[in-house]
């Protein structure tokens, strides 16, 4: 419960994140939109689109700032 409240992630949860979701979410601590990532990876948005939904659930977050949030302090990228 206290790791749920801190935002805290564990190394195993982070293991849980694939390298294109790691690229993701990089691009998406860097402030860019879905469609500017997906121009950026060669993918289309509803590609980036599954990726965030996939790292939202991965990692906790309800939304994208929580998500780059937590993967800065968690040093995730």
């Amino acid at each position: 419960m206290a790791r749920l409240i801190l935002g805290e992630i564990t190394p195993p949860e982070a293991a849980l994140l694939s390298e294109r979701e790691r690229e993701v979410l990089r691009l998406i601590a860097r402030g860019l939109s879905n469609k500017e990532i997906a121009k950026a990876l060669g993918i289309s948005p509803s590609t980036v689109n599954g990726h965030v939904e996939s790292l939202l659930e991965k990692l906790g977050a309800s939304d994208r700032t929580e998500a780059a949030v937590k993967a800065l302090r968690n040093r995730l990228i």
